[in-house]
């Protein structure tokens, strides 16, 4: 059995904060930070963890408005599309999960993407 990640619990909750004051890279930093162990171990959440990961610097790229941002973003994106169904109810910490999801789902929509 797998035991519960309390550090993740606390990076989820750092992250939906750093979104909400559009420190993006920050936040993705705070989650890749605990998604090595999980990659590591291979953990069920691994692929979830590296989507919210990628939907948070698709954000920094269009922050910081480089040359081709639009064509960047959406393809950093694609990580967090093929991934956010694994965000359902019954995982460890579902609802920030869900939180994460919900506000990378309102990023794009601000952002036309």
């Amino acid at each position: 059995m797998l035991r519960k990640n309390y550090n993740l619990k606390v990076a989820l909750f750092n992250y939906l904060n750093l979104l909400d004051k559009k420190k993006y890279f920050e936040a993705h930093e705070v989650l890749e930070k605990e998604w090595h162990p999980l990659r590591k171990k291979n953990h069920p959440l691994k692929n979830l963890v590296k989507g919210l990961i990628n939907g948070a610097i698709c954000f920094e790229h269009i922050k910081r408005d480089r040359k081709d941002v639009r064509r960047k973003a959406q393809q950093v994106l694609k990580s967090f599309e093929r991934h956010k169904h694994l965000s359902v109810e019954g995982i460890e910490n579902f609802k920030l999960f869900k939180e994460a999801c919900e506000k990378i789902e309102k990023l794009k929509k601000v952002h036309q993407l």
